[in-house]
């Protein structure tokens, strides 16, 4: 999650247990960062206006009055992909036509540049029936989405491990797991990892220079569906 999203993402949070308060170390697990970069994400916040304030005390933390603050009316592209995710297994049910309507309806309302991204990042997924329930770390959500090389240490069925560069392309999914597909520059080819293998993440500065090309799955297209918003 960028900076910007988590500011958002703060702020809801905050909404939504308010007159409850949320300490810094709750919201750093919350989050994935540290206490610190939440204290800085808070400052920000109230120099920017937004009424938060901190309660001292054992049980204290940080309150947003709720009555001074509006809630988002616009999805960021990452939650308008969550939410193709999670629409699709409701494939065959009664409600997957209404699910599907809501879906376009909310992304007819995103700003044009937001609505791109999120086609952009939905034409990264690939799943194989019903899509996993399984956790991605967010280290590598984050990759995917601003297309940065990725360092990972991987452990392979046998549990051997090795560090590799990988260039990360998109996902696949199955009904029990995600896989990264990435370009893997140690074995100089295209490599799915499952994501509960993937033992570190460390983000690298250098930009990804591939695109995921159509054939480049080695899989019947018959059994691979792309993600979309529509």
């Amino acid at each position: 999650m960028n900076r910007t999203d988590r500011l958002y993402a703060l702020v809801e949070e905050l909404r939504a247990v308010s007159p409850r308060p949320r300490s810094a170390s709750w919201l750093a697990r919350r989050f994935e960062v540290s206490a610190r970069t939440i204290e800085r994400d808070i400052a920000a916040l109230q120099g920017a206006g937004v009424p938060i304030w901190a309660e001292p005390g054992r049980t204290g933390g940080y309150v947003v009055d709720r009555a001074r603050t509006l809630p988002p009316v616009n999805l960021s592209p990452g939650e308008a992909v969550a939410m193709a995710v999670a629409l699709h297994r409701l494939a065959g049910t009664p409600f997957a036509p209404a699910a599907g309507a809501a879906l376009r309806k909310l992304v007819a309302v995103m700003p044009a540049a937001d609505a791109a991204e999120a086609h952009r990042l939905a034409g990264r997924v690939h799943l194989i029936g019903e899509g996993p329930a399984a956790p991605v770390p967010a280290a590598v959500a984050d990759a995917v989405a601003a297309g940065r090389v990725l360092r990972i240490r991987y452990a392979d069925r046998a549990g051997a491990d090795s560090v590799r560069d990988v260039e990360p392309l998109g996902y696949l999914g199955n009904p029990t797991h995600w896989y990264l597909l990435a370009w893997c520059r140690l074995r100089d080819g295209l490599r799915c990892f499952r994501t509960d293998r993937i033992l570190s993440v460390h983000p690298l500065a250098q930009p990804v220079t591939r695109e995921l090309q159509p054939g480049d799955l080695d899989i019947p297209a018959e059994r691979v569906r792309p993600l979309t918003l529509v």
